[in-house]
């Protein structure tokens, strides 16, 4: 059919359902009031932000429980303000506005098995209940929570199915370093295009953990990442593969690469480097020599991952290899946030300042797979269901 036809069409149904949501859920905001490169403010900054475009809550941790079962953890939440957002001609802000979203995943590294599940919720009557507070620290969305104690401590909640219980407690080691070169939580991923971040690098983990309706007591360590901001995803950002390390020395390293379409690293990554004292560095894209070591094809998707890598920061004598627990830690949540990504536990050996280390590690790997490049609404709206109903029956 004629190009000449079509695009009236759409340009017709565009224009008619905007007009639609402004009448029905008010104008679109543009989410920038020219304070999106101002520094982090703590603790305000921990809470949620009501126009923020983009908010999440990241925690992931390495855990062992009391009969000495390893396994790994990956706790967040997503708020989304859908202002810009569109499915073809469908502005999102009709479906939802803010969104809510969360992912839940379990690394059993003593028994090889990989387990995850991801919420989404507009609040309504059909949704299980979201909240984000903007006055204090708390999250919800269903029976998943994160809530700060008086003394400090982040508390966690999750489950997984009808037999597995999560509740930790994390109580933060150090301050929070503020990622970004200068020092003050902003993060460039682009020319003029920043979020606020910063993140608790180590966490002392202690907790119940429930596997079918026994209960043991589980303590280790863990990471938590908060990011948030209006920024433009441009054509240097098409992906990205993130780290975070724990080093038996006392120190922390964070680093990612920031990826364009040819897979090549944009001179926006950067990283973050901790000492045993809390002290922060920034890591510029100079600074770190990260190498894929292995590769990895998913069963389920068909998407190939790098599956093992060396990292060198040459300033602080760091030179490690990084090494996943298992292969198979990828989560599909095309029925939530629209993407395919890979997120596991990992291991760390090699040297850091003359001597030999060892350590824990988080990786996430995102833009392997592309099919968030033609997101489906039908996916959207019932991906979660059918993602959980073909696991209850096939395990």
């Amino acid at each position: 059919m004629s190009t000449n036809f079509v695009e009236p069409l759409e340009q017709f149904a565009t224009n008619l359902l905007d007009n639609l949501a402004d009448a029905l859920v008010g104008k679109a905001s543009t989410l920038r009031d020219g304070t999106e490169h101002a520094g982090v403010e703590l603790p305000r900054d921990l809470y949620a932000h009501a126009d923020a475009q983009t908010e999440w809550w990241y925690y992931t941790g390495h855990m062992q429980t009391a009969s000495g079962r390893r396994f790994g953890f990956e706790f967040v939440f997503f708020k989304r303000r859908t202002d810009l957002d569109r499915f073809g001609v469908v502005p999102l802000r009709l479906i939802a506005n803010p969104l809510y979203l969360a992912h839940f995943a379990l690394t059993d590294e003593s028994r090889a098995r990989f387990r995850y599940d991801h919420r989404k919720s507009a609040n309504t009557p059909f949704d299980p209940r979201a909240e984000m507070s903007e006055s204090r620290y708390y999250l919800k969305l269903g029976d998943w929570t994160v809530r700060e104690a008086t003394d400090g401590r982040h508390l966690l909640r999750a489950t997984l199915g009808d037999d597995l219980i999560f509740e930790v407690a994390l109580r933060p080691l150090k301050p929070a370093a503020l990622n970004g070169h200068a020092g003050v939580g902003v993060s460039f991923k682009d020319e003029g295009e920043a979020s606020r971040y910063f993140s608790f690098t180590r966490m002392e983990a202690e907790g119940d953990i429930t596997w079918g309706g026994e209960t043991e007591r589980c303590a280790g360590g863990a990471w938590m990442d908060r990011e948030f901001g209006t920024w433009r995803t441009t054509e240097k950002q098409k992906g990205w593969d993130w780290f975070s390390l724990q080093l038996s020395t006392g120190a922390e390293l964070m680093v990612y690469h920031i990826r364009d379409a040819q897979g090549r690293p944009s001179e926006f990554s950067s990283g973050t480097f901790v000492d045993a004292e809390g002290r922060s560095t920034h890591l510029s894209r100079a600074d770190f020599v990260l190498v894929t070591t292995a590769r990895w094809k998913s069963p389920h998707t068909g998407a190939t991952y790098p599956g093992g890598w060396r990292l060198q920061v040459p300033r602080f004598g760091i030179d490690v290899e990084v090494t996943p627990v298992m292969q198979d830690q990828e989560l599909d949540t095309r029925g939530t946030t629209m993407i395919v990504y890979w997120e596991g536990a990992c291991r760390v050996r090699g040297r850091h300042d003359g001597a030999e280390t060892e350590g824990r590690a988080y990786v996430e790997l995102v833009g392997y797979d592309r099919s968030h490049e033609q997101p489906s609404i039908t996916s959207f709206l019932f991906g979660g269901a059918l993602d959980r109903r073909w696991r209850s029956i096939f395990g």
